[in-house]
């Protein structure tokens, strides 16, 4: 390549038609709006769902509008590697299933950025069926399908931190997962706060009866916690 092709290639404009422009940032608002109702419905992560995903649409609009301006320029998709080499993106990804719904945005940006309208819609809307499909499955052979529980104990005694370690150990037992959420200690009482997926719903009064046994002082309180999702 000489001199002339490359300056050819660092120099050249970069031309979009509107419509075609707006279209496609429609089409990724769309499709990424229904990737997040689909995520707060279907989702079994532990995240606050409606918190994780409320910047669904946003980062879908954003990695189209990056794709169509850098497609047709080489020079602006060398300067966004270097941007990206330099600029760290973080995000509190607590589980794969939250990744997963992360690479379907992306997607929807790079398909839509890339004109692939067509294409990109059928391919979401058959990883979207198939994450239903998937969910009515598990949901029948109740598997996963228990409720996300608050537990609140509330034991009047300052307990050691041995106690502590085994109590939450023995609600391990009893639970597919345990999140901790919180615990204040004073010199009176101890309060502890959990968000669990008990192995089954008859499984909670076996939970409350081995605190109460354990801890006959104690006060337990149960709340079903729709915004959370193990």
């Amino acid at each position: 390549m000489n001199k002339s092709d490359l300056n050819f290639f660092l120099n050249q404009n970069v031309q979009i038609d509107l419509l075609s422009f707006v279209l496609s940032l429609l089409c990724a608002a769309v499709l990424s709006f229904i990737i997040h109702l689909f995520y707060v419905r279907f989702s079994t992560t532990l995240s606050n769902r409606m918190e994780f995903s409320k910047n669904f649409v946003v980062l879908g609009v954003a990695t189209c509008i990056v794709i169509m301006i850098v497609k047709s320029s080489l020079a602006l998709s060398l300067g966004l590697v270097g941007a990206l080499s330099i600029v760290r993106f973080r995000a509190a990804i607590k589980e794969p299933e939250e990744l997963v719904y992360l690479f379907l945005i992306i997607a929807v940006g790079l398909g839509t950025g890339a004109n692939q309208l067509v294409i990109i819609t059928i391919g979401i809307f058959f990883a979207l069926a198939t994450i239903f499909i998937y969910s009515k499955y598990l949901n029948n052979k109740n598997v996963n399908s228990s409720e996300i529980i608050n537990l609140g104990i509330i034991i009047e005694d300052n307990i050691s931190d041995d106690q502590i370690n085994n109590l939450i150990e023995d609600l391990t037992k009893d639970s597919v997962e345990l999140r901790f959420i919180s615990m204040s200690r004073t010199s009176a009482n101890t309060s502890i706060n959990i968000d669990l997926k008990p192995n089954d719903f008859k499984d909670l009064t076996k939970i409350t009866g081995k605190i109460n046994k354990q801890y006959p002082n104690s006060k337990t309180i149960l709340a079903q916690n729709t915004d959370l999702s193990l």
